[in-house]
């Protein structure tokens, strides 16, 4: 089969580039998700079965069925999880994306992005916080407290705000986000900073009850992660404009489960192909060590396969301080992927390097011809169920996804040549 791949890669960068996520609204997940059910579980990363899940995975979906009222206790909820009466599918094959373990349930919260033109849609649930939350595997009293109080309260009143609102485009509100510091996956303050001011005069337009409005601001303002929950499913519908374009090797999906990293290319059609989730080396809370560390995990290095994450790191230098590393490392990882990308974002510039674009497009052919890795960063959960967060920094995905990702595309394209 004769390819063009340059060609083909064009396409696909091109269709990324055209892109224009906007935020339409807020629903629930058994409405508005493709093919959810009320006894199916979504998670981060690639498929997976209840028996090879990590520890915070298994924590999550255990809060997940407290939360659901399908149990009423982790014992009860561990034994459900186990049965075929709950089904798990990863989100990324449900037009959404999930943060760390990456639960998402029928009656949760989603926000509804939409590309501008109308048509295609991408979800993500509401971020929680930092820490002792439900995607990072707790599930004590006060995390189903707080998603019901989400459940209840913060979705409701974001729903009703969004319409009294002007157009918030997300990829221009990243943009923006990347002038100002942000890289989008772990920094996000100075873009949860531009959400609020853009929602908060339409939050006090609404009728609901002034204590109500006012514990909905405080928390997206005592919330720097707010806005990554938007991040990930803008990035989501960026790349999936360039899905399944016929003989492209640009990858369009990382992600991981907390066992497996996962990835998808976008001229092989809807296959994973995975290897061994890695430990993230960086910086952990006191009292914590490397022992304790969960292998990687969650759908945020969607953020890094469009171009932001660690391959933007030199637009926000004070990340080092959350994830480790110097600021001249920030500049170096943000160097070293152009040369596995094939192309840099017109809309994602960066400022300390004369706003250049960031590197847009990762190619399949140059990560294994130049031994050269992604560069991601991200949150680090504890190896147990139940315990949450305990740290931060950087890693990058096992080659053996890429080898076997071009394998495959050897096998598809080039087999009669």
């Amino acid at each position: 089969m004769l390819i063009d791949i340059q060609q083909a890669n064009a396409n696909a960068i091109a269709a990324i580039q055209a892109s224009q996520p906007v935020l339409k609204g807020i629903g629930t997940a058994l409405e508005v998700v493709p093919g959810m059910k009320k006894n199916l579980i979504l998670h981060a990363g690639p498929p997976i079965t209840w028996e090879r899940m990590s520890g915070p995975l298994r924590g999550a979906v255990m809060g997940a069925l407290i939360y659901e009222g399908l149990a009423n206790t982790p014992e009860e909820a561990e034994k459900l999880a186990a049965t075929d009466k709950i089904e798990y599918s990863p989100w990324h094959e449900h037009d959404g994306v999930g943060p760390m373990a990456g639960v998402g349930t029928a009656s949760m919260p989603v926000w509804i992005l939409e590309e501008q033109k109308g048509g295609r849609k991408t979800f993500c649930t509401l971020n929680e916080g930092l820490g002792k939350v439900l995607r990072y595997g707790a599930y004590s009293e006060e995390v189903i407290t707080r998603l019901k109080w989400m459940e209840t309260v913060l979705a409701p009143v974001l729903k009703a705000a969004i319409p009294l609102a002007p157009e918030i485009n997300l990829k221009n509100m990243i943009a923006q986000a990347l002038q100002m510091g942000d890289e989008v996956h772990n920094r996000n303050k100075a873009a949860t900073s531009l959400l609020i001011r853009e929602l908060a005069p339409a939050i006090v337009k609404t009728s609901f009850p002034e204590a109500d409005k006012a514990r909905v601001l405080e928390f997206m303002h005592s919330n720097d992660h707010f806005f990554l929950n938007l991040s990930m499913p803008a990035a989501k519908m960026m790349l999936q404009a360039a899905e399944w374009i016929e003989g492209s090797t640009i990858v369009t999906t990382m992600c991981r489960n907390g066992t497996d990293f996962g990835i998808r290319v976008a001229g092989l059609k809807e296959r994973w192909f995975t290897g061994q989730a890695q430990i993230v080396k960086g910086l952990l809370f006191p009292g914590f060590s490397e022992e304790d560390c969960n292998p990687d995990i969650g759908d945020s290095a969607i953020t890094e396969t469009c171009g932001l994450g660690g391959f933007s790191m030199a637009a926000a230098p004070a990340i080092v301080k959350f994830v480790g590393g110097t600021v001249n490392d920030a500049m170096n990882f943000t160097r070293k992927m152009y040369e596995i990308t094939d192309g840099e974002s017109q809309a994602f510039q960066i400022p300390n390097m004369e706003f250049r674009g960031s590197p847009l497009g990762i190619n399949l052919l140059k990560v294994c011809e130049k031994n050269l890795l992604p560069q991601i960063n991200t949150g680090i959960a504890h190896k147990k169920a139940g315990v949450g967060q305990v740290g931060a920094g950087l890693v990058n995905p096992p080659l053996k996804c890429f080898e076997d990702a071009l394998e495959a595309y050897v096998e598809k394209y080039c087999k009669d040549e």
